[in-house]
């Protein structure tokens, strides 16, 4: 078995406040080092379920957040960005088994955590894809969908979690912390990496035919900017229509370029 996975730190437990995911900032080491221990234990999960090969994407800010070292023998780990629309599953394709949502949040507009937001959270004040309300997970998901790849498991705020069973119920979700205003209450950091460890073990072991998220036949996007200049400056990107001062549609059928104007918008 062959399984990948994508990880981000504002859903890791603890995290809070955007000083701890920000490198320059002080805050920021301590929640590096459970990023990548959330990382390690779904590694550490998925052998324990028989997985022989393992590819992990940094996919938060930098992509160079993760201690290679720290991670178990054997593992292929992404960082860096290399520009591929693909973005946050760069090299994700359909040879992989199943795809992991490690340290993932709540959308850009949701309460569900103080970091909410999608891809760019000083630009995008929502994204819609077909009538939903899009997470960075759903962006993503949706793109696993399109290439066969179930998602197997997700690790993140209580927000997410319950909008990803709301898509699809059979994916195993562990929600490390949930947001209360510009609060978390949170598991202890341990016991969020033992269920993230057992969880991935046994969802890998689960049938997981039953984790695809949908597929359509086209795809109609609705992204609301901040600013009404950023909204402007994305509608001449070929299919885009500027239909509010700040808001712009999109519509396609092949997800692929979804992936690539959200790459040449969201600058």
């Amino acid at each position: 078995m062959k399984i990948y996975i994508s990880a981000d730190i504002e859903g890791v437990c603890g995290s809070t406040h955007w000083n701890e995911a920000d490198n320059n900032k002080t805050d920021y080491a301590e929640f590096k080092k459970q990023m990548t221990a959330e990382v390690a234990a779904a590694c550490k999960g998925a052998m324990a379920a028989g997985v022989k090969e393992i590819v992990v994407q940094d996919a938060h800010g930098t992509g160079r957040n993760i201690t290679a070292k720290e991670l178990p023998d054997g593992v292929k780990l992404i960082r860096g960005w290399s520009g591929h629309p693909n973005a946050m599953v760069q090299e994700l394709d359909n040879t992989f088994d199943a795809v992991i949502f490690i340290g993932y949040h709540s959308r850009a507009g949701s309460g569900a955590n103080p970091m909410a937001h999608t891809m760019r959270g000083s630009y995008v004040d929502y994204l819609k894809i077909n009538d939903y309300y899009a997470s960075e997970f759903l962006l993503h998901g949706m793109l696993a969908a399109t290439l066969g790849v179930p998602v197997a498991f997700l690790a993140g705020d209580e927000g997410l979690c319950d909008e990803v069973k709301s898509i699809n119920k059979n994916i195993t979700t562990v929600a490390v912390k949930k947001g209360v205003g510009d609060s978390t209450f949170n598991l202890h950091p341990k016991e969020a990496i033992e269920k993230i460890w057992q969880g991935v073990e046994n969802a890998l072991q689960s049938d997981l035919s039953k984790c695809h998220l949908p597929k359509y036949d086209e795809y109609s996007l609705e992204l609301r900017f901040k600013k009404q200049q950023l909204a402007f400056d994305a509608s001449f990107y070929p299919g885009c229509k500027l239909i509010e001062p700040q808001t712009i549609t999109f519509n396609t059928k092949d997800y692929f370029e979804v992936m690539r104007m959200m790459h040449f918008v969201i600058k």
